[in-house]
């Protein structure tokens, strides 16, 4: 009788080994993996909330987009305070021509290699940097200082400044439009968002005047719109690109605007749908994300509860995932958090720097953006 069992579960066994080994090969990739890329990924640089590290640690995290946003990798990066201790992280960025990405820290910009994971350099910059954006070509970066005064602008290849941009008061966040010959620039310390000309490198007009000082931004792909959120709003502004006035203030109904953790301001962080069709602000105190119609009225649709507070979101190039800083993976069509990201210790992960990088074997062929920008051109 033993004997028989013994070969009935043996044959089990068998029949398992084999069903196994005719399953798909799109298996998840386990982080130990040396195997090219190929496929949808997020890069997820950290400390991206201040430098707290208990969001994922230090480094740049891959997570594979194509199942179920697993874990796939840590990669090693610099970027540290004169202490030893890792710095805040303010920016990511790619450069497909250069099959580079980009991590800007309070004190110094790292290129690092995508394919290898190798960092071709690190350079200290003077003044600091801060939240970055690469030209749609890949070969130049406007690189605002760390709250200070200018900003610079960057050759991708060698990391050297080519021309300081000065005239601003705490330079801050970055984005360069998609057409590629407009950068907009947001001063911490000012109502008006600045506008540079990317032939000359200099500023040529500017958006405004907001209701208080911008905070995080983005804008649509025509560049004919900005939303911008402000200090002291629970909400978001809107302004024209073509004649430069404000158009709209809208706020959040239906919530209490109280005290945040981080950032000091109700709203920070603000993203378009890239079929612009929705907007999706921060609400900081609520913990949430607030949908609305990207059209006038603007009119409110629903919130979304997050496991912590949100200071960023950003989108998959198809639109199909929303990605906010507390770590959810958002089904945007559903509205409903599908995971959460999660490292190679099944710890927690938050960022406000993440971006997409789509592969073919081992190569870069195409990058989102850390901002949630629109996409629309016609």
């Amino acid at each position: 009788m033993k004997t028989k069992l013994n070969i009935f579960v043996l044959s089990l066994l068998g029949i398992v080994i084999l069903l196994t080994a005719m399953s798909p090969v799109n298996k998840p990739l386990n982080h130990k993996t040396k195997a090219p890329l190929s496929g949808h990924f997020l890069f997820v640089a950290v400390p991206g909330i201040r430098d707290y590290l208990g969001y994922g640690g230090h480094g740049l995290l891959v997570f594979d987009m194509d199942n179920n946003h697993q874990f796939v990798k840590r990669i090693e990066t610099r970027g540290f305070h004169s202490n030893k201790r890792p710095s805040n992280v303010k920016g990511i960025a790619v450069s497909i021509p250069l099959n580079s990405i980009y991590i800007s820290t309070i004190e110094s910009l790292q290129r690092i290699d995508l394919s290898t994971g190798e960092i071709i350099w690190e350079k200290d910059i003077e003044g600091g940097a801060d939240r970055m954006s690469i030209s749609p070509d890949g070969k130049i970066m406007y690189l605002p200082s760390f709250e200070n005064k200018i900003w610079n602008v960057v050759d991708c290849k060698t990391g050297a400044v080519i021309k300081k941009i000065p005239g601003f008061t705490r330079s801050h966040n970055t984005l360069y439009g998609l057409s590629g010959n407009y950068v907009y620039l947001d001063d911490l310390a000012s109502p008006w968002l600045k506008v540079a000309d990317t032939k000359t490198h200099t500023v040529v007009s500017k958006i405004g005047p907001f209701g208080n000082f911008i905070r995080p931004f983005i804008v649509n792909g025509k560049e004919t719109r900005a939303y911008v959120t402000v200090d002291s709003l629970l909400g978001f502004e809107v302004g024209d690109l073509n004649t430069g006035k404000k158009l709209a203030r809208v706020v959040v109904e239906g919530w209490d605007k109280g005290p945040v953790r981080r950032h000091g301001n109700p709203s920070h962080g603000i993203g378009l749908t890239p079929d612009e069709k929705e907007l999706w602000v921060c609400d900081g105190f609520n913990m949430r994300l607030h949908v609305f119609s990207a059209a006038e009225p603007y009119q409110q649709l629903t919130t979304i509860p997050l496991q912590d507070m949100p200071g960023w979101i950003t989108f998959s190039l198809d639109g199909k995932y929303a990605y906010p800083s507390s770590g959810e993976v958002i089904d945007v069509k559903t509205r409903r958090v599908l995971s959460t990201l999660k490292d190679e210790f099944s710890n927690s992960v938050g960022s406000e720097k993440m971006i997409e990088v789509d592969f073919e074997n081992g190569k870069a062929v195409k990058a989102g953006d850390q901002f949630g920008i629109g996409r629309v051109r016609q």
